[in-house]
């Protein structure tokens, strides 16, 4: 009877053993069980924009080279590597307004404010001065300047950074050359400090012949903060920009994106943050400016931005303009109950060719129809 028991357990370990084998087996061959890292484990690739699934992850700050007849600049090193490609515009981001309803904030409804423009890792500080970039391919990571950039090189990256300028402007590239990308940066500047009669001019100015990158910078202070004819503009919060006389003795006037016409390629002015809190006694223009001073306004997109202040929130082009597209932005009462201290939008031309207006509202959900041009 003993030997039967014996024999019986026996029989049942053997059979747990084998049931367990057989389990394990089973979940290896399947992937279930203890998981795996996936794509967002680990530390976040220094090159990476943004890091896939959560925050970025501060990496070793690498130093460009620079111009070694900049003045007041640092020794030049290798640094020439391009970080990886930047997304779409506006992809990445949170979504932006629906087609109505209201809406109470930038930052509450999706549209960029200061936690989701600027740098993502630690700066060092480097007292440039003004410094000129004079090497293709340069990449200014985490530098924390005291000074402006001019750019005299193609396809420069400022990544990043936070720049401090007592300059005309923060980044200016010059005419004949191309693809300057400008992002994750803070560009401002103190007041009274500047040079056009203690006033600063442009954060960010586009000279050149062709399309330049602004994203996710938190841009104040200047003037006429995105000064540009063709680019991409795109996740950016552009606020507190600071009214200034110039060295005319006018009030030197002021808009958060400004485009003067003339315009060879396209500009696209997608999911910004667009603040123009200047009184009109004091210079204020718009939130959008695109004005025919250097030629017909034409190839631009204005789509999916938070717009208010000015003297009109949008200037759209007058007559001459065509191919202007501006869909579904958001108009603010926060400085002026329409917008702009006279109205909404000014000079649009409804029967230009290729124009359109659609979607555009008020952060309280009502339509925005642009009046009749005289």
């Amino acid at each position: 009877m003993a030997r039967d028991r014996r024999r019986l357990v026996a029989w049942l370990l053997t059979g747990l053993v084998l049931a367990v084998v057989l389990a394990l087996y089973d979940a290896d061959r399947t992937g279930v069980g203890e998981p795996s890292a996936g794509p967002t484990a680990g530390p976040c690739p220094d090159s990476a924009l943004q890091c896939p699934g959560g925050s970025p992850v501060p990496g070793p700050v690498p130093s460009p080279s620079v111009d070694p007849s900049a003045s007041g600049g640092p020794d030049p090193s290798a640094g020439t590597a391009p970080p990886s490609a930047t997304p779409s515009p506006g992809t990445g981001t949170s979504p932006g307004p629906g087609p109505g309803g209201p809406c109470s904030s930038p930052g509450a409804c999706g549209f960029p404010d200061a936690r989701t423009t600027g740098p993502r890792i630690a700066l060092e500080r480097h007292d440039t001065g003004d410094m000129s970039v004079k090497t293709d391919g340069m990449v200014i990571k985490g530098w924390d300047i005291r000074g402006s950039l001019d750019v005299y090189a193609n396809d420069v990256t400022v990544i990043d950074s936070r720049i401090t300028s007592a300059n005309w402007w923060g980044i200016n590239l010059r005419p004949g050359f191309k693809g300057l990308r400008v992002l994750h940066t803070t560009i401002t500047a103190v007041p009274g400090k500047g040079p056009d009669n203690g006033g600063v001019d442009y954060a960010v100015s586009n000279m050149g012949g062709s399309s330049i990158e602004v994203g996710w910078c938190d841009v104040s202070v200047f003037g006429n903060a995105l000064s540009m004819g063709q680019g991409e503009i795109h996740d950016n919060y552009v606020h507190d920009i600071v009214p200034f006389r110039n060295q005319g003795g006018e009030w030197q006037h002021t808009d958060a994106v400004i485009s003067g016409g003339g315009n060879k390629g396209r500009l696209t002015v997608r999911h910004n943050t667009l603040l123009n809190p200047v009184p009109v006694h004091q210079g204020a223009s718009a939130a959008v400016g695109l004005f025919a001073d250097t030629g017909n306004v034409s190839s631009v997109v204005v789509d999916g931005n938070w717009l208010a202040g000015g003297a009109y929130a949008l200037y759209g082009g007058g007559p001459g303009a065509t191919g202007i597209q501006v869909t579904d932005n958001v108009f603010s009462a926060e400085y002026h109950p329409n917008a702009g201290a006279y109205g909404l939008v000014a000079a649009w031309n409804a029967g230009g060719a290729g124009n359109v207006w659609r979607g555009n509202r008020t952060a309280d959900g009502r339509p925005v129809v642009p009046e009749p041009s005289p």
